[in-house]
């Protein structure tokens, strides 16, 4: 299989042998150099390194090589093998190496980072946990010293200050959710001063396969406090109670629906109603079906344990603790309420993006993993990534018998006791690697029966793994262990210790013994497992035992009718290997599907993403702010900075000159008036004329008067009334130009922020019922893709309409802006996490989809 499958992609392109002999044809040539590089001192290294053109000398890069050699060999007592450098040249050109288990892919990757600075880059080297990113950073830098290069790590608990210096370093290393996080967190920075993550340069990417296939569709969230919805106890209580009739599960354990019985049930345990009714099917419903999917799809001890007071879920491809992963609410709520724990923190989301987006950031990529040929058409596919395979220090002398496969689990399990059984009596060590924690524990539990003392690793005692795995290689070591991907530490034969004798002993005895009790879904998960045999030379030996009522043959094989064993123990000869491999091909073509279509379903959102982020970076790098506001309302800024408009000044000039002129009209008529007043006495007029006024004279005084109490009048309503126009449209307290500018730098960056996490709820939904579209003979991608694009040519309209609101109506003074004046609050608690199923896989998220889908 192993054969077939390396043949397959290297006609798909995956070039194992690409520029192989140029890269040999340098470490020959960086022989030469040997001498020269012995002689040097330490302090010459800086200075020599300096000297070299990596990129465009191939002289230059074969004195790099001899230098890099010599500094290992100084630095960390390890003279870097031909094999090694080999693999560097390859990182340096931006491949994905495949480098057996124990071949030293760590210094190859160190060697390249070198390269890489020496170039004039920023390296970050990405791992997939916090403890390799740690341990690799610890340990290559007395040869990153030696030629003056500055590294440092980030984990989990490193702090602002912390991250911001490790950033700084020449070469980064951390794991793949700690960067991603980071470039999250500074979504929701408000001064410039609050960026973290720097510009992306270079990625050298530790377990590539691990992490650009497998952890690539996982997507890394950034959420924000807010009241969501309390799960209800007594649907969880009506759900917990329900019989087997009240329920069907697909043939894949993926759905769980309520039969008519169970939906008749439920109605009447919740007090009559009617599941379906409008007042229900997107509210009780919705409960009743998460509640369905926490207690009869989710298992503890396979898809989480229970410690510490909280759920912890387990990654399926390594067997361990998935750090910081949760379900979506709903679901991650529903098991801790089926548990009987304290609900954790529920929140909106205020941004996510996947790993898959966050490595295609890197104008530069290149990574090293064990495995890389298997998963090359999805480094080709995904990432134009081309796979280099680097042949081992020494042959690989391990023996791969076929696997054992079995027509039950019953009989499975009993074979491989036996088999332990009879290599744990020649004393040879022997790691077993099972699938999930519950299996590790049932397969320990029959060894001990059977007289076979073990050791258990998995997921509820993960902290003590590098003890463990570093002596499975004992003499008379049974080790029982969940997924071996990702572990970093190598078994060694005889022990930890450097005691030959002991080695020699299991070396005699023909090495490791690595057994599995099953195949995965796809070949990487199982050669990772038999590499831990047979390393740098060492014998070893490995073998598998499967069944057909394994998972990966139940989901992806349906059998008219069962195959039956003719063995009396229930073997099935080479017909099982058959259905065993063609089980496995289909499972990683499902993989490969799913993750094309998390690939398209993500590509318009990462770009709608990057529109966002060079906006909100050119608000939080700027004066773009406070420019526009102070162009869409001219009237506010004027008026915050104590300023008269000269449109106003203007209007005001006019009013006093009509005003003036309206006087002077008016004491022209009084004046006439009283002529004529006189004139018309001389001439004897009416006794009663001197004692009325004619309409026109009465109007003309009244004018007068009034205008005399305007001018003399400074309280009462005409004042409110003054203080929005002419000069008493300015601030009481005029507010300093920067102080102005943060302000609305801030009013902005908020209703940015909230409108793109509007649009992630919005795509949420959108993509949570877009199969249904298929019903309806419409492409559920195009219509997604035109859904989210009318709700985003939206985004930006939306986002500075009500940031002008908020600019005219919140308090800015002197202090800034308060924003809670315009009822406008961020979170005051964040936190990040990783979604722990993928929309299109199987689990949680994708029996959602038909949940929250439908009844939404």
């Amino acid at each position: 299989m192993g054969k077939l499958s390396n043949s397959m992609w290297r006609l798909l392109g995956s070039q194992t042998t690409r520029n192989q002999s140029k890269s040999i044809s340098l470490i020959k040539d960086a022989a030469a150099h040997d001498k020269w590089a012995a002689k040097l001192d330490d302090a010459d290294f800086v200075t020599e390194a300096e000297k070299l053109d990596i990129g465009a000398d191939l002289g230059d890069r074969a004195k790099f090589l001899a230098l890099v050699r010599e500094a290992s060999d100084r630095a960390l007592d390890m003279r870097a093998f031909d094999v090694q450098l080999q693999g560097a040249l390859r990182l340096l050109e931006g491949d994905i190496v495949e480098m057996a288990t124990g071949e030293g892919k760590t210094l190859a990757g160190a060697i390249a980072a070198i390269g890489h600075v020496l170039s004039g880059h920023h390296v970050h080297v990405i791992s997939v946990n916090d403890y390799l990113a740690t341990r690799d950073a610890k340990w290559m830098k007395p040869i990153f010293e030696l030629f003056g290069i500055d590294a440092a790590s980030i984990d989990e608990n490193s702090t602002r200050e912390e991250r911001k210096a490790a950033y700084a370093a020449d070469i980064t290393y951390a794991s793949v959710n700690e960067i991603g996080f980071d470039v999250l967190r500074d979504q929701l920075a408000q001064t410039e001063d609050d960026l973290v993550a720097p510009t992306p340069d270079v990625a050298i990417i530790d377990e590539a396969d691990s992490v650009l296939v497998d952890e690539a569709l996982v997507p890394l969230v950034l959420a924000g406090s807010t009241e969501g919805d309390v799960p209800d106890q007594a649907i969880h209580a009506v759900v917990a109670g329900l019989k087997k009739k009240h329920y069907d599960v697909d043939a894949d354990g993926r759905n769980v629906t309520l039969t008519d019985e169970g939906a008749e049930h439920v109605e009447a345990e919740l007090g009559g109603i009617n599941l379906y009714s409008e007042q229900h099917v997107g509210t009780t419903l919705v409960h009743v079906n998460v509640a369905l999917h926490a207690h009869y799809l989710l298992e503890r001890d396979v898809h989480y344990i229970v410690r510490d007071g909280g759920v912890h879920l387990i990654n399926a491809s390594r067997g361990r603790v998935a750090q910081l992963q949760r379900w979506p609410d709903g679901v991650q709520a529903a098991v801790e309420l089926k548990e009987g724990l304290a609900q954790t923190d529920s929140g909106e989301v205020i941004d996510t993006m996947t790993v898959q987006a966050l490595i295609g950031r890197y104008p530069k990529v290149c990574g090293m993993t064990g495995t890389a040929l298997a998963a090359g058409e999805q480094f080709r596919q995904f990432y134009k990534l081309a796979v280099s395979q680097i042949p081992p220090n020494t042959k690989n002398i391990r023996v791969d018998e076929v696997d054992r496969v079995y027509d039950s689990k019953a009989n499975k399990v009993e074979a491989i006791v036996a088999y332990v059984a009879q290599v744990h009596e020649t004393g040879q060590p022997v790691l077993i690697g099972t699938h999930d924690v519950a299996e590790s524990e049932e397969l320990a539990y029959f060894l001990e029966k059977a007289g076979v003392t073990c050791v258990v690793l998995n997921a509820k005692n993960d902290a003590q793994e590098a003890a463990i795995i570093a002596e499975a290689g004992k003499k008379d070591a049974v080790t029982v262990s969940t997924q071996m991907a990702g572990r970093g530490t190598d078994i060694r034969l005889g022990g930890s210790g450097d005691d030959e004798q002991a080695r020699t002993e299991i070396v005699e005895l023909g090495g490791l013994c690595v057994v599995g009790t099953g195949r995965h879904e796809t070949e990487r998960l199982d050669n990772q497992l038999r590499g831990r045999a047979g390393r740098q030379g060492d014998p070893g030996v490995s073998v598998f035992f499967s069944s057909l009522e394994d998972p990966v043959v139940t989901k992806n094989l349906a059998f008219k009718r069962d195959p039956v064993s003719q063995s009396d123990d229930g073997s099935m000869g080479s017909k099982g290997v058959e259905l065993i491999e063609q089980a496995q091909r289909i499972a990683e073509g499902v993989m490969l599907e799913l993750h094309a279509n998390t690939w398209r379903y993500n590509q318009l959102v990462n770009q709608q993403r990057d529109i966002v982020v060079a906006r909100r970076m050119e608000v939080l790098t700027t004066d773009a702010a406070i420019d526009e506001l102070r162009s869409a309302e001219p009237d506010r800024y004027a008026q915050l900075r104590g300023e008269k408009k000269a449109d106003e000044k203007a209007d005001t000039d006019e009013a006093v000159e009509a005003k003036a002129d309206t006087e002077k009209a008016a004491a022209a008529k009084v004046d006439e008036q009283a002529d004529d007043d006189k004139t018309a006495a001389v001439d004897g007029g009416d006794d009663n004329s001197a004692d009325a006024d004619t309409p026109e004279q009465a109007d003309t005084v009244e004018q007068s008067h009034d205008a005399d109490a305007t001018d003399n009048d400074t309280t009462g309503d005409d004042t409110t009334d003054a203080e929005t126009t002419g000069d008493a449209d300015v601030a009481a307290e005029p507010v300093d130009e920067d102080v102005l500018a943060a302000a609305a730098r801030e009013i902005v960056l908020f209703h940015l922020d909230r409108a793109w996490a509007d649009h992630l709820a919005f795509v949420a939904d959108v993509r949570a019922s877009i199969h249904l579209r298929a019903i309806g003979k419409e492409s559920p991608l195009d219509e997604f893709h035109r859904l989210i694009v009318d709700e985003f040519n939206r985004l930006p309209d939306d986002a500075i309409a009500n940031a002008r609101k908020t600019f005219r109506e919140a308090t800015i003074t002197a202090d800034g802006v308060d924003l809670g004046t315009a009822d406008l609050h961020r979170s005051t608690t964040t936190w990040t996490y990783m979604v722990h199923d993928n929309l299109f896989s199987s689990g949680g998220a994708k029996t959602l989809q038909g949940i929250i889908g439908v009844f939404r």
